[in-house]
């Protein structure tokens, strides 16, 4: 945080586009962050990522056949087993895993009032799956899950089990909506359950913000382990790294802006130059960074973003680009 009496001399901004550059040059190929809002982390080659839903429902009113069977409890003192888990969880497009064990411990004590349960099904008799929630009201809640991590969808179908044998106390739980999963599908009734509880403390609902941004710090890194199978696209990038501006004369790493030569598809690269017999797309990091990740079309980005090509190449990257939308399940 900058202090309040001296604010707008840009010290935040030059302090982490420092922190940017260094982690950079020693092999960061990609950096991400929690925005406090948009258009400040833009400066520095930030883009927006996808939407994250979040899910407020009346557990009892959960749409699930089976039958959770008795959990074991877990406590703060757990917390390396349950950080092991959470790096076993299973990874979709977008994961993110915060790998010093410590991060999961501080996490688990922010609050007094918080507390797990979990299954251990793993070959070695490991946490194979657990749930840590928080609880506004022990008796009733609401009950905030602060993470669920399993390696199956069978082991998510439990979790959700277990969720719903509290409804005949608690009377909402919030969750952030599972990568792949459409959480309304769980849902019975969700319109009219919204009606009934709509601004009370236990209204249902489900709100969706974008609350990461991310920016590529290594093109050529990125794109030598991306993987598409819908066909291959080549074309010029020309690349405008605002960050450049920002940093010291002596910097080790100096933004990734300038001309490159692209390959999407099966196998993807990047290479310095431009060859005449391509057409152009001229970006800003964030933009092809969220292009990059599918967090929009090239068409949605060249009206909402820094993006400009033509319209052959733009409906190319439409067709090459088919991802799922990114999720860092692993809040930072």
């Amino acid at each position: 945080m900058t202090s309040h009496v001296t604010r707008k001399l840009g010290l935040a901004k030059k302090l982490t586009a420092q922190i940017i550059a260094e982690d950079a040059a020693e092999g960061a190929v990609i950096s991400g962050l929690g925005m406090f809002e948009q258009g400040f982390y833009n400066q520095l080659g930030f883009g927006t990522g996808s939407y994250l839903h979040w899910v407020a429902f009346d557990p009892a009113e959960l749409v699930i056949k089976n039958k959770a069977r008795i959990p074991k409890r877990l406590s703060k003192d757990d917390w390396e087993i349950l950080h092991a888990s959470r790096l076993a969880r299973m990874h979709r497009h977008g994961a993110c895993s915060l790998t010093p064990s410590h991060i999961t411990k501080a996490e688990m004590e922010e609050d007094d009032k918080t507390f797990g349960f979990g299954y251990y099904d793993g070959l070695n008799g490991e946490l194979s799956h657990h749930i840590w929630m928080h609880a506004e009201s022990y008796e009733q809640g609401p009950y905030n899950v602060w993470w669920m991590s399993y390696q199956t969808y069978d082991q998510f179908l439990e979790l959700l089990a277990f969720l719903k044998g509290l409804g005949d106390q608690v009377h909402l739980i919030r969750i952030a909506e599972p990568s792949g999963i459409q959480f309304q599908d769980f849902m019975r009734k969700p319109f009219k359950r919204y009606n009934i509880s709509n601004k009370s403390k236990y209204e249902s609902h489900i709100k969706a913000f974008a609350w990461w941004q991310m920016r590529i710090c290594d093109l050529h890194a990125c794109l030598a382990q991306t993987h598409l199978p819908n066909g291959t696209v080549r074309f010029n990038l020309k690349l405008n790294d605002p960050i450049e501006h920002l940093l010291e004369s002596d910097s080790k790493w100096k933004g990734i802006g300038g001309d490159y030569i692209v390959t999407l598809g099966a196998e993807s690269q990047s290479i310095c130059g431009t060859d005449a017999t391509l057409p152009t797309l001229t970006a800003s990091v964030g933009a092809f960074t969220r292009l990059w990740l599918g967090v929009c079309s090239a068409s949605g980005l060249s009206v909402s973003d820094e993006l400009m090509g033509s319209s052959d190449l733009l409906k190319k990257l439409d067709d090459v680009l088919v991802l799922p939308k990114p999720n860092p399940d692993w809040p930072f």
